[in-house]
């Protein structure tokens, strides 16, 4: 026999999970009602950062308050991750989260402080760029064929420099080793500044990098651009051919970034904001401002972003693994 205490108890709960939709679609339609944080896993300056920006300045006019971009560096990007996983989760932290953080860093590091697929919840991608396999413009090659024949004659294999071990930059060089039957060794810096300058001098002999860490160098005729790892070719780089079209195959990389929440965020309110930023990226003033940074605008579904993730790391599992890096 159910007791009175009980019956009440039964129907007080249910009536608050009927009421649970409700209250998150009330709080979707007002979110967002104060200052919103965006935690970037990166330093100032970087393209992640000034893309960012571009999007937090875009997001505050069309949502109307304030969205602050926070840099919180360390680890690869893991101790930012971990701000946004222990953050409230009500809307008011988001997290520009990459590639890296949401499909490679669980593979790289022998322990990583967050789950990237339970501890989130996804909300839209906004920006991809991809590599491009570069040498300085005094070098003898002037296409990836040339390239890769010239390599295949030096004793001791050739140098390339990146700005860090496990970055897309050294994964994607590895797997041009693997993809052009080269041998070379790897000079890991601290990051782009340290890198770059060492492919001008001739201390490493070629990178295969991110557009905008380049652009400027490849206008300015002070490096040569062989190949672009994407699909097709890059908008900006008309006349580079792809890795593909180059003479390998096999060899489609992108970089990407993208928002997350904290594990329960009301999904009404990252889909509200999934929806404000399909709107940002679709402007043709934003699109073109992307380019000109050296990347491209792009926006996803929460669903759709969360299936990208995960292809992503059957793609990043597999170079992690050529590399044989490793991270503590």
């Amino acid at each position: 026999m159910i007791s009175r205490r009980t019956l009440i108890k039964t129907t007080l709960a249910g009536g608050a999970s009927l009421a649970l939709p409700a209250a998150h679609a009330q709080q979707a339609t007002a979110w967002p009602e104060r200052q919103v944080r965006i935690v970037l896993p990166f330093g100032v300056g970087g393209a992640a950062d000034v893309l960012v920006r571009v999007l937090a300045e875009r997001l505050q006019s069309r949502l109307g308050q304030t969205f602050i971009v926070d840099n919180i560096t360390g680890a690869g990007g893991n101790l930012g991750m971990q701000a946004v996983q222990k953050a409230a989760p009500d809307g008011y932290t988001m997290g520009c989260a990459t590639v890296g953080t949401l499909s490679i860093n669980q593979y790289l590091f022998a322990k990583l402080p967050y789950d990237p697929v339970r501890d989130f919840t996804y909300v839209s991608t906004f920006f991809e760029n991809c590599n491009m396999l570069i040498v300085r413009a005094e070098h003898p090659a002037k296409t990836a064929r040339e390239f890769i024949a010239w390599a295949r004659q030096q004793p001791q294999g050739v140098k390339y420099g990146s700005p860090g071990v496990g970055t897309t930059p050294h994964l994607s060089a590895e797997l041009f080793r693997v993809r052009a039957g080269i041998q070379t060794l790897h000079v890991p810096f601290r990051g782009v500044a340290q890198s770059v300058p060492a492919l001008l001098s001739g201390d490493t002999d070629f990178a295969v990098e991110n557009v905008a860490s380049y652009m400027s160098l490849i206008k300015a005729g002070k490096v040569r651009a062989l190949g672009v790892t994407s699909n097709d070719r890059w908008p900006t780089l008309p006349d580079v051919p792809t890795m593909a079209e180059a003479g390998v195959p096999n060899f489609v990389i992108t970089s990407w970034g993208a928002f997350v929440m904290p594990r329960g965020t009301p999904v009404a309110i990252a889909e509200k904001a999934a929806a404000a930023i399909k709107a940002i990226t679709s402007d043709p003033a934003v699109q073109q401002r992307f380019l000109d940074i050296g990347a491209r605008a792009i926006s996803s579904s929460p669903e759709q972003l969360v299936q990208f993730a995960e292809s992503e790391r059957i793609k990043w599992k597999e170079m992690v693994t050529l590399s044989g890096a490793k991270m503590e």
